[in-house]
């Protein structure tokens, strides 16, 4: 019998999600606001196809649901800029999300015997696998509604107060050398958290806090988007074509006072606030910057686990190196869910942002975009 508390968690990512698209415009529900994103509509169209396909196509084999709509859900076979004309009206898709939401809660609670012997089944582990597949895709939506709101976004008052630079604290945790326990466990863990590794690590030191907005604004100050000396060949040519000086959610008032915008409008920058909004590339200039370097996510995942960090899962911290399986990796429930991404293009990031569900904000989970990705809520911490 599946845990009646991992159903609650369920119902409650049912609702968030679906809660994102009440109270949208049809032009809001169908407009992609990020060459990267999908519609916030198709967003609740694909979790619940998502949901469908593990609980009845995997296990039971009825297809019934899923079929019809495999086409438009399955993000491989149609693209981005096509999915939001072909969505149903908005107040259709609410309505058949709800009730078949609601049919999987029932049929969680009164599986039969035949289907809670599945192996899917085994420990809840596809109800963890779909939990953690709306907390994903949550995030996403609101990344979405926060680019719409820096797209529309016009500046008409000065912010105050004005952020003022700050000097990088300087404070930092001393880890030993060691072996250090890295990776997830079953039946949360996806399978590229898996298997546990003993990471044999080298003496380093990480900051205690992430980056915060007042030491990046140093770094803007100090000409960190002019000086070609910090960037890699790469990172240069991006930011040269791209016209990158300051993080992607940051704007300037009449006065050219800095301040962000996020989905519910502008707000105050504050001082001690991690920054949030900057690519693999921008992260990697400020390590340099500051005579620093981007951890390991080995070395991240040790120092979290130590207890040691402040500040973990407000921002999604970049790291180093690139996604990669881990040593005896096997794909698990399909190969392309993890497999497909290990191409030396993506970077890992590690912690969570203050938009991460619980499900997810785990030490050992691990996060991945491309170098140039900004429209994510990510930043740094720097490590010596």
């Amino acid at each position: 019998m599946t845990d009646e508390v991992l159903i609650g968690e369920l119902a409650q990512a049912q609702l968030l999600v679906r809660a994102l698209i009440e109270d949208l415009d049809d032009a809001t529900y169908r407009t992609r606001y990020h060459a990267d994103l999908s519609p916030i509509g198709w967003h609740l169209g694909h979790c619940v196809y998502f949901e469908c396909l593990w609980l009845h196509e995997k296990i039971r084999g009825d297809a019934s649901v899923t079929a019809p709509i495999a086409d438009l859900y399955t993000p491989p076979k149609i693209p981005k800029e096509q999915r939001g004309g072909l969505l149903p009206p908005r107040e259709a898709l609410l309505e058949w999300a709800g009730e078949l939401q609601s049919y999987n809660l029932d049929y969680l609670r009164n599986l039969r015997p035949e289907w809670q012997q599945h192996d899917l089944f085994s420990d809840d582990y596809v109800v963890h696998f779909v939990l953690q597949h709306y907390s994903q895709h949550y995030e996403t939506m609101i990344m979405e509604l926060t680019q719409k709101a820096l797209r529309e976004h016009h500046p008409d008052a000065n912010a105050q107060p004005a952020l003022q630079a700050a000097p990088l604290s300087g404070e930092r945790i001393d880890i030993p050398a060691g072996h250090y326990r890295v990776g997830g466990e079953a039946p949360q863990a996806y399978d590229n958290e898996l298997p546990p590794q003993h990471a044999e690590l080298g003496p380093f030191s990480i900051s205690r806090n992430p980056v915060s907005n007042a030491e990046y604004l140093a770094f803007m100050e100090d000409g960190g988007y002019q000086r070609e000396e910090l960037w890699k060949v790469d990172a240069w040519k991006w930011r040269q074509r791209n016209n990158i000086e300051y993080p992607d959610h940051w704007r300037r008032d009449p006065d050219s006072n800095w301040y962000s915008v996020g989905l519910r409008g502008a707000y105050e920058l504050t001082g001690e606030a991690p920054v949030s909004g900057i690519s693999h590339y921008e992260a990697r200039a400020f390590a340099r910057w500051a005579n620093a370097r981007l951890p390991h996510e080995y070395q991240w995942e040790a120092a979290c686990r130590s207890g040691v960090l402040e500040q973990t899962g407000r921002v999604w911290e970049w790291c180093e190196n690139v996604f990669h399986p881990y040593a005896g990796f096997e794909p698990f429930p399909y190969p392309e869910y993890s497999a497909s991404w290990f191409d030396d293009k993506h970077c890992v990031l590690r912690g969570g942002s203050l938009h991460t569900r619980p499900s997810i904000k785990r030490p050992s989970f691990r996060n991945f975009y491309e170098a140039d990705k900004r429209h994510i809520f990510s930043g740094l911490r720097l490590a010596f």
